[in-house]
């Protein structure tokens, strides 16, 4: 009984590691351009003194707050585009996200995976993969953690200026 308990312990810790670190490998690249947000950054943007009148404002400062992690890597090597299409894939399958949407439009192919947290619209997770269409044929993988609600993610993507935030906001557009 002890060596199951020991076992289920570290293979659940063991999938910690690999969700935290599934997309690591990408983060100083040559060809690659990344954005890391860690949770203390968010605690320190959301202390911010912002204008109360605003509504987008106040929308972004209560979403920051329920935000965990932000990694956003991306290339126009499509070297690094097949191995960061591997890595998704592969992350996907081995962590339980689910199709929340997929658009393929002239070229361009965007997948939308979520975790879902503990009410209907409540995402733990949110993965997003864009793979070409563009003139530079960039592509895109972001990785959001934490505890929010779909439905507030463009003002994220609106003030950070993300990449790919305009492709998010239109597919996510009404999804609740």
């Amino acid at each position: 009984m002890k060596k199951i308990i020991i076992t289920l312990v570290m293979t659940l810790v063991s999938n910690l590691f690999f969700a935290q670190a599934a997309f690591d490998k990408f983060d100083g690249q040559d060809d690659v351009t990344s954005i890391i947000v860690n949770k203390k950054m968010f605690e320190l943007m959301s202390k911010v003194k912002m204008d109360s009148s605003d509504k987008e404002a106040q929308q972004y400062m209560n979403l920051i707050k329920k935000l965990d992690n932000l990694k956003v890597f991306t290339t126009t090597s499509t070297r690094v585009t097949s191995e960061m299409k591997a890595a998704a894939d592969k992350y996907i399958k081995t962590d339980g996200l689910e199709e929340l949407m997929r658009v393929n439009n002239g070229g361009k192919n965007i997948r939308i995976m979520v975790k879902s947290g503990a009410g209907d619209s409540q995402i733990k997770e949110l993965l997003m993969f864009i793979e070409g269409g563009s003139k530079d044929n960039q592509t895109v993988l972001m990785s959001l953690t934490g505890a929010f609600d779909l439905s507030e993610i463009s003002v994220l993507t609106d003030k950070m200026r993300i990449p790919g935030g305009d492709d998010l906001r239109r597919a996510t557009k009404g999804k609740k």
